[in-house]
């Protein structure tokens, strides 16, 4: 993307007010395409800065068999995309599995319109956005030495802003400005992100007091995309598979 220039966007929503309205209200965006499914951006492949993508597209009676949730994450940056999920889903352990997946930004949709953009527009730019609740999973892993990589700055970066600081309170504690915080931030995202895509689910529930096998249902698992795309054609004998992208 060439400075100044608006970012490519292709927006991938089996909703088709959200697939309108994202080019006209916000201006800070080229949206190229607007589709349904993954099966359908796949298939025209156009060349954008990044997929903004919904986690649950699958309607159960038109179209059963879409990719979607973990598997929609896993097709697209195989495939060389960055993704920025936009979804309504607030339960952490499926935010921080989004990451886990290879996603760059997870955007919530109660955002304001114009958060939202910017957001997007940070993901275009390279960087990471990263929810409050996956920031608070971060700290934790952090804190308990499943993620060992940070300096002591770092480490008390992402301790105010786990404890929900802005970041210019974070900039007074800590005596830098806020411009320099905020690009600690910007690098340190990064980082959690790739670390988090290394652990497996039984280190992070270890860490966080989890259960075995509490997260198998939501973790990124490695799986092909030929796996991926074996889902049975019959509502009835389908399993778990489209659960991530669905509230209970």
């Amino acid at each position: 993307m060439s400075p100044g220039a608006r970012p490519a966007v292709a927006v991938v929503d089996d909703a088709s007010l959200i697939r309108e309205a994202i080019g006209p209200l916000m201006p800070g965006l080229d949206v190229v395409a607007a589709v349904a499914t993954v099966e359908e951006l796949v298939r025209r492949s156009p060349a954008v800065d990044v997929v903004v993508l919904d986690l649950h597209l699958a309607n159960l009676e038109q179209q059963p068999d879409v990719r979607q949730g973990i598997a929609a994450i896993r097709t697209l940056t195989r495939r060389g995309y960055r993704v920025c999920v936009y979804s309504q889903e607030e339960r952490r352990f499926v935010l921080a599995a989004c990451v886990a997946a290879g996603a760059s930004g997870v955007v919530s949709k109660a955002l304001p319109r114009a958060r939202a953009e910017e957001l997007f527009l940070e993901v275009a730019a390279g960087g990471t956005v990263v929810p409050q609740q996956v920031v608070g999973i971060l700290e934790v892993l952090v804190r308990r030495d499943c993620i060992t990589l940070l300096s002591e700055r770092q480490r008390q970066i992402l301790h105010g802003r786990a404890r929900g600081l802005s970041y210019a309170q974070v900039a007074r504690e800590l005596f830098v400005s806020e411009s320099t915080l905020r690009g600690y931030w910007y690098d340190l995202t990064r980082s959690l992100s790739d670390s988090l895509r290394g652990l497996t689910p039984g280190e992070i529930e270890h860490a966080l007091g989890l259960a075995p096998g509490d997260l198998l249902e939501f973790w990124a698992d490695g799986t092909t995309d030929e796996a991926e795309a074996t889902v049975p054609a019959d509502p009835a004998t389908r399993k778990d598979w489209w659960r991530i992208g669905r509230s209970r």
